[in-house]
């Protein structure tokens, strides 16, 4: 890639990584509150959130770390809760340039949270791993560093103010999945669908007891399998978007 190509990816990733990031801080704040009660102190914060870069996950994490649970018990757990990122990174993965090696294949992996993934696919015409890892770098940044500002700001702020923060994370989601929903009745209709089989979900006697984690591997599962079969997208692109 010219290097003027590879700067202009960096810098369009950056850009569109930092309302992300702002809206992980606001989280990762509040998770870092409840990390400070756990014991972590603002270093141990901030590499538990630069490795781990799911809210669910990441919360599950420190709450076994309270309550002392084993090793294998918390790597199990976060196993579980971030299963999800295995179905999205096999799906971003299509969309990378098809000349990609299997180095950044395995290394964008790493990359995704539910944000990324919604950028990436979103992302008109061939996918490159720079505009992933500068995305990506930005977000991960601002996530550990709030994780990090938590714990050293512990329970000063009133819980009124940590709930108000937590709210960022919905809104910004949602600024990533309305704009396509809006182009598309299909996805229109799939995220009205996902929302109410999950809160089927979570009513069900038979299924509510599953983990979110595993809820969320057989929704994604059984949506995009019937999404695919029902409204194929054709494997083929415009010669000006692969350029795009």
């Amino acid at each position: 890639m010219p290097s003027s190509d590879l700067r202009r990816e960096i810098l369009r990733g950056a850009r569109d990584g930092l309302p992300i990031g702002l809206g992980y801080f606001a989280v990762a704040f509040s998770l870092g509150i409840t990390a400070e009660a756990a014991g972590l102190s603002p270093l141990q914060g901030f590499l538990a959130s630069f490795l781990n870069h799911a809210s669910a996950g990441e919360y599950a994490l420190f709450s076994l770390i309270a309550a002392h649970a084993a090793y294998w018990e918390i790597a199990l757990l976060i196993f579980i809760t971030n299963m999800r990122y295995l179905l999205m990174s096999a799906a971003l993965s299509q969309k990378l340039l098809p000349e990609t090696s299997f180095f950044h294949r395995m290394l964008t992996g790493f990359c995704i949270t539910d944000e990324i993934f919604g950028l990436g696919i979103a992302y008109r015409g061939w996918l490159r791993p720079a505009y992933l890892y500068s995305a990506f770098l930005v977000g991960n940044l601002f996530w550990s560093s709030g994780t990090a500002s938590g714990i050293i700001a512990g329970n000063i702020l009133p819980a009124a103010a940590v709930s108000a923060l937590s709210v960022a994370i919905y809104g910004m989601f949602l600024a990533i999945i309305i704009p396509p929903a809006r182009q598309s009745r299909v996805i229109a209709a799939l995220v009205a669908i996902s929302f109410v089989c999950s809160f089927a979900f979570s009513v069900l006697p038979v299924v509510r007891g599953l983990s979110s984690g595993m809820k969320t591997i057989v929704l994604t599962v059984v949506i995009s399998a019937a999404a695919a079969l029902l409204f194929p997208v054709k494997n083929t692109q415009e010669k000006g978007d692969e350029t795009a």
